[in-house]
């Protein structure tokens, strides 16, 4: 959290990852990838945190200017830096890689419906960014308690509804909501949270939920790149003369070179 309010690249680094685990449930890509997407984007943040500590400590051995300080400094940022360019490789491996852009599409095509595990730890890592997020911006809180948007109550209604959109059983998804109404109204009770700060958390995991089993299987085949291309006309294909030349090979009944 000191990171994220001293540094600014810090904040564009949980911004990043959040749009980016966003994009990979939109994509649908695999475990693989979305592994790949959050090891490099993690070690982006963890570099970026070392670079801060060894600053402060920096700091506090000499307060005025040094070769020396200056160096480790520049190391520090310099670690950050590799770590980035890290980051956007990875990303243009996976997004725009050999093939990777016609893999992308043909799982767009196929329309599959999200894998539940996957939707509910993006889910929970995302979830849990726009939480600190919205802590660290107003100023509100503190890692476990309090803010503008209740994390407890968000984590429960994102499980809770992953089970109404994911289960057959009305009785089971009913009684899932109802534990998560539970879990919001302990926080009202404690007195971490306000009714409206629940609700919140409440309305952004069902939103999100909502986008990722509705909105993003039923917009899918309406984008341009989810449609297969349709084939050439007659009058546009090329003509197969290697064809043609071995049939009219075989009508006068000689045998081609190949098969002599």
């Amino acid at each position: 959290m000191h990171c994220f309010r001293s540094q600014q690249h810090m904040r564009y680094h949980f911004y990043v990852l959040v749009m980016v685990l966003l994009a990979g449930l939109f994509l649908n890509l695999d475990n693989r990838d979305m592994l790949v997407l959050l090891f490099a984007i993690t070690l982006v943040i963890v570099a970026e945190m070392f670079n801060t500590a060894i600053e402060v400590i920096v700091d506090m051995i000499t307060d005025s200017y040094r070769p020396a300080a200056k160096l480790v400094k520049d190391v520090a940022a310099g670690a950050v830096l590799v770590a980035a360019m890290n980051a956007v490789i990875a990303g243009v491996l996976i997004f725009f890689g050999q093939k990777r852009l016609t893999q992308i599409q043909s799982q767009m095509q196929q329309n599959l419906p999200p894998d539940i595990t996957k939707v509910v730890v993006i889910g929970i890592v995302s979830l849990a960014l726009i939480v600190i997020i919205s802590k660290l911006i107003s100023n509100t809180g503190t890692p476990l308690r309090g803010g503008i948007i209740s994390g407890h109550s968000a984590i429960g209604f994102l499980l809770a509804m992953t089970i109404y959109f994911s289960a057959d059983n009305l009785a089971i998804a009913f009684l899932a909501i109802l534990l998560a109404v539970l879990v919001a109204q302990s926080r009202v009770e404690a007195g971490f949270h306000t009714l409206r700060e629940v609700v919140f958390g409440a309305v952004l995991a069902i939103v999100l939920t909502a986008f990722v089993y509705r909105i993003i299987p039923f917009i899918r085949p309406y984008l341009p790149w989810s449609h297969s291309p349709k084939p050439l006309s007659a009058k546009h294909q090329i003509p197969d003369y290697g064809s043609q030349w071995l049939t009219s090979l075989r009508d006068e009944g000689e045998t081609p070179l190949g098969q002599r």
